[in-house]
């Protein structure tokens, strides 16, 4: 056998691209053997000669390995065909295939955030010692008092929840602003409703309208949408104020573990000996007993869930009011387009009509009022109290419905040029002057309507939203001319300003005076009506003669024979209602107190198919 293949018996199968491209580098001249029983690709030899510009030579076989080695040389083969592809290889499902991480991270950095997430500021700061105190307060607090009933109870768990908002506000670098102190003294005010009245309905009203200041004291709205949706912003915060607070106490745990642990005993030991000495002193002396129990909360195993979830809801609200005043969320982000603006004649002509329409509406109504009332009355067969009634609940309606009315136009009015802006604040202030009038009309009515049949709590509620509507009128005219920029807070105030000055006047005495003086002028009492209204009214009522009085107490002192509730969860007017019966006990009047009411006459506006006053 010749040199040459001996040569090329004894180098290793180089792939052909690799052999070439080996040449080249290498500058050699290819050999006989290297055209002859080799594994080498001419067209990669070329590549590695031209690379080299040396001129061709054999190749050794010290040469081919060390290329090999380098990673230069492929060693050619047969094709391999490609894994896991073809009819007979089953598919994996989407939701079985393992995830490609590149591609999620991708896909999660090109969503876009959600709405909370772009209108809440940056992340709160790590909630401070001072936030968790007092949420640790409130809870206790909402466990210990709000079980007996509501009273002075809420305005003392309201205090500490305030102050953790206040902490965590401060820890996030939040200043106090002026109408941030305004809501948040009103929603403090509004809690003391609770505790100076007995009435349900009132403090109701009192309470879901502290809530609503409260909200905005954290937020601190000033558009339309911000006034709407930040009254209900804490909603949102819940779960986002548990998540921050559980951090935060994982973070203090781990980090002061001795202190923790001497805290807790610190309490402990203080626990056990204020029970130890106050049972001693208790069973010493029975005064010492009454003030220890009418101070400490009544607290039984049987009502221990409902405690537990009072603990929890007190935990939540104030983890979500601090995290609120930490990090609030600016609905004021959320903006409403307005509408595309109208021509002058477009726009103005139905409101000149609506106008029109008021203004001959308000001329009869003084038409009537100067001397036509009782030809009026005589034409329809109507009395003066079923005239009055027949028409307070459209007057009601037409206010409600002008209002919408008014803030469509301000949607489409034209604002192009200064001519423009004049027409709209002409066509809409004498539109809200006119409903002004109406409101006036329909309060007249229910003036007459209440001189007929006595005052309800439908009546006056109904009256004091009429009222209200009427405010706000003013308001809008007021910001027709000094601008509508505080006009959304000023609404809000004056809802909040008319919840408040409800409760104080307290409705349910307001009723029973107004029908005990009634009754006094010779007009007709319900007494079964009188007597499901709250302790309020008991000093009103303590003021008819027998045996009214006896007959429209009796319930009351039924009632007050149960044991006493804590001082916590006691309004002023319930005290001053047993006072009352303490000192003038009703007396029985048997069978007499069942036909009392009864009467046609008695009962006139109290019908059950009365549709207006269902009472």
């Amino acid at each position: 056998m010749s040199e040459h293949s001996s040569d090329a018996s004894s180098r290793p199968d180089v792939s052909p691209e690799a052999g070439d491209a080996g040449q080249v580098a290498s500058g050699a001249e290819p050999g006989p053997g290297d055209t002859v029983g080799s594994d080498v690709s001419p067209e990669a030899g070329d590549a590695g000669q031209s690379a080299s510009g040396a001129a061709p030579g054999p190749v050794s076989e010290e040469s081919g390995r060390a290329r090999a080695a380098a990673g230069t040389v492929r060693v050619s083969g047969p094709p391999v065909p490609p894994q896991n592809v073809g009819p007979d290889v089953p598919k994996v499902p989407a939701y079985l295939r393992s995830p490609q991480p590149t591609d999620a991270r991708q896909r999660g950095a090109q969503q876009p955030p959600g709405v909370l997430t772009r209108l809440r500021a940056a992340s709160p700061p790590a909630i401070g010692p001072g936030t968790l105190w007092s949420v640790f307060a409130t809870a206790l607090l909402s466990a210990l008092l709000l079980g007996d009933g509501l009273g002075l109870n809420l305005l003392i768990v309201a205090v500490p929840a305030a102050l953790g908002a206040y902490f965590a506000a401060r820890s996030a670098r939040r200043r106090l602003r002026p109408w941030t102190a305004v809501w948040a003294l009103g929603g403090l005010a509004l809690l003391a409703i609770p505790a100076l009245r007995d009435a349900g309905w009132p403090v109701f009203l009192a309470m879901v309208s502290a809530l609503a200041l409260g909200s905005l004291a954290l937020h601190g709205s000033r558009s339309w949408p911000g006034v709407l949706l930040g009254s209900v912003g804490l909603l949102p915060s819940v779960a986002g104020g548990a998540r921050w607070g559980w951090r935060g106490v994982r973070a203090r745990a781990d980090d002061s573990r001795g202190r923790v642990r001497t805290v807790a005993r610190t309490t402990a030991v203080a626990v056990v000996l204020l029970i130890v000495f106050g049972a001693l002193f208790a069973s010493a002396d029975a005064a010492f007993a009454d003030l220890l129990g009418s101070l400490t909360p009544d607290v039984s195993i049987g009502d221990s869930p409902w405690r537990v979830f009072l603990f929890v809801l007190g935990l939540l609200g104030a983890l979500a009011a601090a995290y609120s005043a930490a990090a609030p969320v600016h609905w004021d982000g959320i903006t409403v387009r307005p509408g595309t603006a109208r021509n002058r004649a477009e726009w103005a002509l139905p409101l000149i009509v609506l106008n029109l329409l008021f203004a001959v509406f308000i001329g009869l109504q003084l038409v009537v009022l100067l001397g036509g009332y009782d030809k009026v009355l005589e034409e329809t067969g109507l009395k003066p109290a079923e005239y009055a009634r027949q028409g307070f609940w459209q007057l009601l309606w037409a206010t409600v419905l002008t209002l919408i009315v008014i803030a469509l136009a301000l949607r489409w009015a034209p604002r192009g040029r200064a001519g423009d802006r004049t027409l709209v604040r002409s066509v809409l202030g004498l539109l809200c002057v006119l409903t002004l009038v109406v409101v006036a009309s329909a309060l007249r009515r229910m003036d007459l309507y209440v001189d007929a049949f006595g005052l309800t709590r439908l009546r006056i509620s109904v009256a004091a939203v009429e009222l209200w509507l009427g405010v706000v009128l003013v308001l809008i005219l007021a910001a027709g001319v000094f601008g509508a920029r505080l006009l959304p807070r000023a609404v809000v105030g004056s809802a909040a300003v008319g919840v408040l000055a409800f409760g104080l006047i307290s409705p349910d005495g307001l009723i029973a005076e107004q029908n005990v003086q009634r009754h006094r002028s010779g007009g007709t009492i319900d007494i079964e009506y009188l007597k499901g209204l709250s302790a309020d009214a008991v000093p009103a009522l303590n003021e008819l003669p027998e045996p009214l009085r006896s007959c429209a107490l009796e319930n009351f002192q039924r009632d007050f024979a149960l044991p006493d509730a804590p001082w916590y969860a006691t309004s002023w007017g319930e005290a001053r209602a047993r006072e009352v019966i303490e000192e003038h006990p009703a007396e029985s009047q048997g069978a007499k107190c069942y036909d009392l009411g009864r009467d046609a006459d008695e009962r006139d506006g109290y019908e059950e198919e009365d549709s207006y006053d269902p009472y």
